[in-house]
């Protein structure tokens, strides 16, 4: 079976196959090809059209996506493992070419509980990637780290990794170390397999606050706790699509700054979803 992630099956990366989860034969292909090219300065902004997107990468250098055949080029100031392609690099291709076949996406990490998946929604820095890490190491599955891609009610996997910042990962005893990745330390967290489709269940939000809290959000707040965080920013092509997500439950998970407060705000988290 062909190797994927996001609903895609990835073609052109040797060696990413225990990163990837097994692809169903419908999913689409997803050409990939890297170009090692120092001295080209790309797009000055980001730009997405309906046949083609180019867009800067964050750690240097720049991607063009082609709709049809689908394929991502990346352009690269110096070149990558194949781990780094598939995750980070990978999610923001899949977003747009995920919008172009009509999927829906966010800005979100998931995780599954009771036979479905959860959606963990938060600004930048509110803790996502070390909840998950947390869930994966306490056995719970993890379908993806930053990007979930949505085909109607239907979660899409992500690819086999978190990449956590150093404390958290020396707390947790998991991973390895990348090195300096902007700022900060970063360390790649491997997951186990999961099920490349799964149904979605609902949402969580993640805020910083002064004491540990797990509450519902409820009614004419729940539409607008998604709409920040939607993976691309243009309508989508069932403005109900987005209605019907918000109809699902929605929790909201306060706790303290620190390491502390993790185990017991997602254990009352999962107490909640049961």
């Amino acid at each position: 079976m062909s190797a994927g992630a996001y609903g895609f099956r990835i073609e052109g990366l040797d060696g990413a196959g225990s990163l990837l989860v097994p692809a169903p034969g419908a999913w689409p292909p997803l050409a990939i090809e890297t170009v090692v090219a120092p001295d080209s300065e790309g797009p000055p902004l980001d730009r997405l059209g309906p046949e083609r997107a180019e867009l800067r990468l964050s750690g240097g250098g720049w991607v063009g996506i082609d709709r049809a055949p689908a394929r991502a080029r990346y352009h690269l100031p110096r070149a990558l493992d194949v781990g780094a392609l598939v995750h980070p690099y990978l999610a923001p291709v899949a977003l747009i070419a995920a919008r172009w076949l009509g999927r829906e996406s966010f800005h979100a990490g998931a995780f599954v509980a009771g036979g479905g998946v959860w959606a963990i929604l938060g600004d930048k820095e509110a803790g996502k990637s070390t909840t998950l890490a947390w869930l994966a190491a306490h056995g719970h599955g993890v379908v993806c780290d930053d990007a979930l891609v949505l085909d109607g009610p239907t979660a899409l996997a992500g690819p086999r990794s978190i990449d956590l910042r150093a404390d958290s990962a020396r707390r947790l005893g998991v991973g390895e170390p990348l090195g300096t990745v902007g700022v900060r330390e970063r360390w790649r967290v491997p997951l186990e397999p999961v099920a490349p489709e799964l149904p979605l269940r609902g949402w969580v939000s993640l805020e910083w606050g002064d004491e540990v809290a797990v509450e519902p959000i409820r009614g004419a707040a729940k539409r607008p706790a998604l709409l920040p965080h939607r993976g691309v920013f243009v309508e989508p092509p069932r403005p109900a699509r987005l209605v019907e997500y918000a109809a699902l439950p929605h929790w909201r998970l306060r706790r303290p700054h620190g390491w502390d407060s993790v185990q017991e705000g997602v254990e009352r988290l999962l107490g909640a979803l049961r």
